[in-house]
């Protein structure tokens, strides 16, 4: 597949002819051609948002709302296309990316709801006779910068709600899958978006460093997102402050599960087995640790290893439950945490060896702080059982980590899982269900290495949009000079 840059609605290559290749994690065959843009495509690119945001920034929010269906429509349609672009570009299986897919329209959906909620204030104003409102005014350009784990939904809620709000956008695709990322600007196209409101550009793998340095630096730039690794988000966020220019970012996790004495056994299974090993555990919100009393830990553990065993990996094609991971680095990758976790006395107790880029669902037990799975975010189907004695000592583990991002906590006593819950340093709680979950309305964010600043409905409008105060004045009042 051949996919090129869409930049001010043309879809075309890169200024110097320049591509790139992005082959199956499974067959090794090459699956995409993309277009890899140079410092001068990049700016074209800003220069066409900078352009369309004029205009788009005065765009009535109805006629927003009606585009913004539009696209959800188009995307809903091209359900199949967006499937086995995954399937090939990133070793998803149907079930994930069919998921993507309609989350990714639900969060259209969703922003072209909040085109009539940018609600300001009336403030109370200490002149006699002034009339003082805080408006909500969109930020300009955003530059937008997904991932490939979820590359539908991800994408999609980095230029939804900016574009709802009156902003122009630029999506750097990831590498990993340029084609998954052009089709949504094929869904925006089609759905009758005026040129440069949404331009998609792509870079070689080795080009990235030099050209998100230069987009972040771009005079035109308004606004930065990111969803990515924590590591590449310091870097985001050290360019944005550099330059005062905003960013949100959406960092990586290491989600804990909290599995109490008196929690219901099977559902927390149940949790556990989705929240670690949908999509091969490569979500920002994958359960990384099961957090468990000791006093129910043997009885959990095994019930936990029966169902991961039972969990069929291969080639996604064949419609297993776990597919393959993104790469053969990242396959190899999960053997050095699970040698490291044996070498050290973690018990295996499921999984454990792959074949290629296919990583089997993997429990290791008696994880403890020595080894490397106890604080790594292993972002694979390699996942860790920590015993512990009782509910201070769960809470102390829970937030031994740097990330704060999701989490979970079971127990069948409420008033205790709140106490818990409260006492956990993430972002998002969810008591007796899994780490894993998403909905467009949601307040979706973290706190430490996990980032900050919050995507989904209502508070996402003060991410994308700057407050302003206008005032409405009397010409004649009194100065005192």
């Amino acid at each position: 597949m051949n996919t090129q840059m869409l930049i001010n609605g043309e879809w075309i290559g890169a200024h110097s002819g320049k591509t790139f290749e992005r082959r199956d994690p499974v067959t090794g065959q090459v699956t995409t051609t993309a277009s890899a843009m140079g410092a001068d495509d990049a700016r074209a690119a800003v220069v066409a948002a900078r352009g369309a945001f004029a205009d788009w920034s005065h765009v009535a929010p109805d006629q927003r709302r009606r585009l913004l269906l539009a696209a959800a429509d188009r995307m809903e349609a091209r359900e199949a296309q967006f499937v086995e672009a995954m399937l090939s570009e990133t070793g998803s299986t149907r079930m994930w990316a069919g998921f993507n897919v309609r989350l990714a329209a639900g969060m259209l959906r969703e922003a072209a709801s909040m085109t009539t909620q940018l609600i300001g204030d009336v403030i109370p104003a200490n002149k006699p006779g002034i009339l003082a409102m805080g408006l909500w005014r969109p930020r300009g350009v955003c530059l937008a910068i997904a991932p490939w784990n979820a590359p539908v939904i991800l994408a999609t809620r980095a230029v939804a709600m900016p574009i709802a709000c009156g902003n122009t956008v630029v999506l750097k695709s990831s590498e990993l899958c340029p084609q998954t990322h052009a089709l949504i600007g094929a869904c925006f196209t089609e759905a009758g978006f005026p040129p440069g409101v949404l331009n998609i550009v792509h870079n070689a793998p080795a080009d990235a460093p030099a050209l998100v340095a230069a987009m972040i630096a771009d005079p035109d730039v308004n606004h930065v997102n990111f969803t990515g690794s924590s590591a590449v988000g310091r870097v985001i966020g050290r360019l944005a402050g550099e330059h005062l220019k905003p960013a949100l970012l959406e960092l990586g996790g290491k989600a804990p599960l909290v599995v109490l004495a008196d929690a219901d056994l099977d559902g927390a299974v149940n949790a556990a087995i989705f929240g670690a090993f949908m999509n091969q555990g490569q979500i920002c919100m994958s359960t990384e640790r099961i957090v468990v009393e000791d006093s129910i830990a043997d009885a959990f553990v095994d019930r936990l290893a029966a169902r991961a065993q039972a969990l069929v990996a291969d080639d996604p094609r064949h419609d297993p439950v776990l597919g393959s991971v993104v790469s053969e680095d990242a396959a190899a990758r999960m053997d050095g945490l699970i040698a490291d976790a044996l070498a050290k006395g973690a018990v295996l107790r499921a999984g454990g060896s792959r074949r290629g880029s296919i990583v089997p669902a993997t429990i290791l037990d008696h994880v403890t702080p020595a080894m490397r799975l106890y604080a790594e975010e292993s972002f694979g189907p390699v996942k860790a059982v920590v015993r512990v004695a009782d509910e201070a000592a769960a809470v102390a583990c829970a937030n031994d980590t740097d990330y704060g991002l999701s989490s979970a906590v079971f127990s069948q006593d409420i008033t205790r899982a709140i106490r818990v819950a409260n006492r956990l340093n993430v972002g998002i709680c969810h008591i007796n269900g899994p780490t894993v979950s998403d909905e467009p309305q949601m307040p979706f964010g973290g706190v430490r290495d996990s980032g900050f600043g919050r995507f989904g409905g209502r508070a996402a409008i003060a991410e994308f949009c700057q407050f302003q105060w206008l005032t409405i004045e009397n010409p004649a009042q009194h100065y005192p000079f």
